[in-house]
């Protein structure tokens, strides 16, 4: 018994080629070391057995050195990033204003990683959702469609009426509801699917931020970034084999953030992550001012690692004194290993 070889998971066989503590891949590594089969789409076989043959085919994964196909899947994380759904503006008889969305659910097939398609539930075609952006009182009507084959919904984080909650009011197959409430509190929200099974629905991809300003703004930022972290389960075992910020993995290693010295970084930092209890954000060579869940204009601490459950969410707030590359991952190796990591490249002003 001691003598049989030992089993390689998907998970320890990426790990292989990933580039360490660093999370960093080399150019090529990964890709010559694993066969590269015909691409495959991730996604459950209802009610099927697999045999070990099927496992051992699923396991042989492309490198993730390559870019993704972004025209393809319809979104561009690096356009992610400060993409801010500000609705159609009116104004009510009242004198509030009224910003109207238009949301449907829809199945679509994404490359989240080169030679990798993920069969996710999307928002608006797209991981995460999109990222609304309102003002403290202004009234939001979001027109949602179900364009998928099973019902689903949009449950919003924040204060509203129990009949917008988005739990006991699933949308059928093809139907339609219109969520409307007031904006608040200020802070960085989100919302995501609240149907049955509620880890099916959250880690195929229906989630998304939410962001209500306060009545008098937030102080002016340089740069506002949208950070949604979250993972993906391609083999349906209930464990994650790939991470990310924004759905894509490495995206922000191969494309760094640019920014220079002495600018006010404010990071919108939600994570979203699926069977895995605990996520963290860490960042190199600074530290950050932190609000979390961004309802409070006082920060809770000054850091330069923040740890968060799933949904919980908070306001990062930095600025660089000196130029050079720092990284920005997951303080966990394996999450960084596997796609959670990116770069900051500080340019001198």
């Amino acid at each position: 018994m001691g003598d049989t070889p030992t089993e390689i998971t998907r998970r320890d066989f990426l790990k292989l080629g990933v580039g360490g503590a660093t999370g960093l891949i080399g150019a090529g590594t990964l890709a010559a070391a694993l066969l590269t089969p015909p691409a495959r789409i991730a996604q459950p076989a209802a009610h099927a057995q697999h045999s070990s043959a099927d496992h051992d085919a699923h396991s042989l994964m492309p490198g993730l050195d390559g870019e993704v196909d972004h025209v393809a899947n319809g979104f561009h994380p690096s356009e992610l990033l400060t993409s801010f759904d500000y609705g159609r503006l009116s104004t009510l008889p009242n004198g509030q204003t009224l910003r109207e969305y238009n949301f449907f659910a829809s199945t679509k097939t994404i490359e989240i990683a080169a030679g990798i398609s993920f069969e996710a539930w999307t928002y608006n075609g797209r991981i995460p959702g999109p990222t609304i952006r309102a003002r403290e009182g202004d009234r939001l009507r979001i027109h949602f469609t179900n364009a998928t084959a099973h019902p689903h919904s949009i449950h919003f984080h924040g204060i509203h009426p129990g009949s917008m909650d988005g739990v006991y009011e699933p949308v059928p197959v093809g139907g339609h509801f219109t969520y409307e409430f007031d904006a608040e509190p200020f802070g960085l929200h989100l919302y995501h699917c609240h149907i049955s099974p509620l880890a099916e629905h959250i880690s195929k991809g229906l989630y998304g931020a939410f962001i209500v300003e306060p009545k008098q703004g937030w102080p002016h930022a340089d740069h506002e970034l949208v950070m949604v972290m979250n993972g993906f389960d391609i083999d349906f075992d209930g464990e994650n084999d790939l991470y990310a910020v924004n759905a894509i993995p490495f995206h922000y290693d191969k494309n760094p953030i640019r920014i220079k010295t002495g600018e006010l970084v404010r990071i919108f930092l939600v994570n979203m992550l699926e069977f895995d209890a605990i996520n963290s954000f860490h960042l190199h060579g600074n530290l950050f001012h932190y609000f979390p869940t961004g309802t409070s204009l006082t920060p809770s601490e000054y850091t330069d690692t923040v740890m968060q459950a799933q949904a919980q969410r908070g306001i990062l707030e930095f600025r660089y004194k000196y130029p050079g590359r720092f990284m920005f991952h997951a303080h966990k190796v394996e999450f960084a290993d596997l796609g959670w990591s990116g770069v900051l490249e500080v340019e001198a002003a």
